[in-house]
């Protein structure tokens, strides 16, 4: 899907997603690189942010930081962004995707809300069927020109016939 960057996020876009806009934590979108498999996205860390809003800090033993567990749920949305943007995937047509492996996951330093973030999301392996794919993602955000974390992931994205995909516990 052809898109000119850098751009803010378009309401075609915003309405497929899977979660309400107020958690994408993504407010602008940089660069869409089909050849490359790659998405790089403006990550917003002013508040409102969750988790991060609601630590207990002290300037010593434990300073304002953007939450960990913050920055893997915007892993999730760069590959959500990566599915619409580089692969063509609609959540309104059916497709979802679940996280199904964190193969690495490393923290480089903390960064305080309010500091400009960019996220980055490429594709390093793919299989691609007509109703499953498997992809395995690299991960990178950079804070004011350093990187802070690096990883990768893996996830599913499936576009079930009519059943709904069983969750645990579900029986049959």
């Amino acid at each position: 899907m052809a898109v000119e960057t850098p751009c803010e996020f378009g309401q075609e876009f915003l309405d497929d997603l899977p979660y309400d806009p107020s958690v994408l934590l993504f407010d602008r979108l940089l660069e869409v690189n089909e050849e490359h498999s790659l998405v790089r996205a403006r990550m917003v860390t002013d508040s409102p942010l969750p988790l991060t809003d609601q630590q207990r800090t002290d300037p010593v033993l434990h300073p304002r930081h953007l939450a960990g567990a913050l920055i893997l749920h915007a892993t999730g949305m760069l590959g959500f962004i990566h599915a619409y943007y580089v692969l063509g995937l609609r959540h309104r047509e059916g497709w979802t995707g679940y996280g199904t492996h964190i193969h690495r996951a490393v923290f480089r330093q903390l960064v305080p809300p309010g500091t400009a973030v960019e996220g980055t999301c490429r594709a390093i392996r793919q299989r691609l069927g007509d109703a499953r794919h498997f992809i395995r993602y690299q991960l990178l955000f950079n804070a004011e020109g350093r990187r802070f974390y690096e990883g990768e992931q893996s996830a599913m994205w499936l576009k079930p016939a009519e059943s709904p995909v069983p969750l645990l516990g579900d029986e049959g």
